[in-house]
């Protein structure tokens, strides 16, 4: 029987770092809604959505219902999410409610609307991607699209589409249609930075080569590229023939570079690249080329 390890604690440094991240993150969403999108009408997708257009419809300020919208979600999905992550989005949320109070009779900047929809829906995907990346959020739409997808076997992304049409289509009578429009193109801008900020601008790609001449391909790629390769025992399904799979990882900008080497080496060698969000461990480091 496998013995059970302990859960590894976060040291005092990573949990200052956290910390300082999580409350950037926090901010700027703060400062895009009260700044750039709720003065103009625009609202967000998820809790967020729901309690702007709560807090334009009751005298409440929109810092309360950030925090009591998203509070009960956060207890209910505490024991699927940890701990750790509950107390870092708790944490958010409370310092993005704390900024958009403190902001609320600030006047909008800036004045144009479009101006206003590009750089919130830019702040809030910066802002929102930084609390993800250092492990919290700050939507309890998240939460509940989780627990919802255990039970119905659906994808998480679907769920929080589903919510944000209807959240959308609220909008629209509550505001106006213009609005719930801006709002779409608001909450598209940020989903596109929150995949920069989260997996950042070098993307890395992972390659599989299949070639009889695979030794001389992997030597190659490890002295042109000064990347290392690992070769996966594998066996053709046709012929049944053994033989051995290069499999390797390199940045965007070195892909061209790779299918030159290993064309050079062998022309009808098979190739199949795939996007690669994140490396983390053993040695993606590039070694020096002679």
């Amino acid at each position: 029987m496998l013995a059970h390890k302990e859960h590894k604690k976060l040291t005092f440094t990573e949990i200052v770092i956290r910390a300082v991240f999580i409350t950037i993150g926090s901010v700027l969403m703060g400062v895009a809604l009260e700044l750039f999108l709720v003065p103009f009408d625009v609202i967000d997708g998820g809790i967020a959505g729901v309690s702007i257009m709560l807090s334009a419809l009751t005298p409440l300020p929109l810092s309360v219902y950030l925090f009591i919208v998203n509070v009960p979600f956060l207890i209910l999905g505490y024991k699927q999410l940890g701990k750790t992550f509950a107390i870092s989005t708790l944490y958010g949320i409370t310092i993005m409610s704390i900024t958009t109070a403190l902001l609320h009779h600030v006047d909008a900047f800036p004045d144009d609307k479009l101006l206003a929809v590009l750089f919130g829906g830019m702040i809030l995907g910066a802002g929102v991607g930084l609390v993800i990346r250092y492990g919290g959020a700050l939507d309890g739409i998240e939460i509940v699209s989780i627990l919802i997808s255990k039970k119905l076997r659906m994808a998480v992304g679907q769920i929080i589409m589903l919510f944000n049409v209807v959240i959308f289509l609220i909008a629209g009578f509550v505001f106006e249609w213009s609005s719930a429009m801006y709002s779409m193109v608001t909450y598209y801008i940020a989903i596109k930075v929150i995949d920069i900020v989260v997996e950042g601008l070098e993307e890395s790609k992972s390659v599989t080569i299949i070639s009889k001449e695979y030794e001389e391909i992997s030597q190659s790629i490890m002295d042109r590229l000064g990347r290392s390769t690992t070769l996966l025992q594998a066996r053709g399904g046709y012929s049944g023939d053994e033989t051995q799979v290069i499999y390797c990882v390199v940045s965007r900008l070195e892909l061209a570079k790779l299918k030159s080497i290993v064309h050079a080496v062998d022309e009808k060698a098979f190739i199949a690249v795939e996007h690669v969000s994140d490396v983390m461990g053993g040695n993606f480091s590039k070694s020096s080329i002679h």
